[in-house]
């Protein structure tokens, strides 16, 4: 899947390292309780864990029957630095207490004076039966969770 940004990849790149950035982000997208758990840059590259709790009352109500509480996702994202115009970095997502995953590759290149994200990730749940139905759901998810994060990244490139 990919998103497009109001902002060059040095731009994009350059808020990802930014503390200010992942706390309004964070506020800003989704539905419950977040938590920036580490930010660190180093050497240029930018690695960022993040913690995003759903509430159990919006959840599809096929991952309600797998889950006793609300869904914690916990996230990690690394950015390495930009090189030949484009940042390369990785996302890994786990559900605690579910036997679900997600990983992906992440590459931000320039177009113009504006740039584009293309994500390919690949979602595991290890549920028989089910864990197909569940995949697609929360690839479906992550698909929406990315267009808010870049609606967000857009509006603040624009105030920045």
């Amino acid at each position: 899947m990919s998103v497009d940004y109001e902002g060059t990849v040095e731009q994009v790149r350059q808020a990802f390292g930014d503390e200010q950035f992942w706390l309004a982000r964070l506020a800003e997208v989704g539905v419950g309780e977040s938590s920036l758990d580490s930010l660190s840059t180093t050497d240029g590259a930018v690695s960022v864990a993040t913690t995003l709790v759903l509430p159990r009352e919006f959840l599809p109500a096929v991952a309600t029957q797998f889950l006793t509480g609300d869904m914690r996702i916990q996230r990690r994202e690394t950015w390495h630095p930009v090189a030949d115009g484009t940042a390369t970095g990785t996302v890994d997502c786990a559900i605690v207490g579910a036997p679900a995953t997600m990983r992906g590759t992440s590459a931000l290149s320039a177009r113009g004076d504006r740039s584009r994200m293309d994500l390919r990730a690949t979602v595991e749940v290890r549920i028989p039966l089910v864990g197909g139905k569940l995949e697609t759901v929360i690839g479906g998810q992550l698909s929406n969770l990315l267009i808010e994060e870049q609606r967000f990244t857009t509006a603040w490139l624009a105030g920045s």
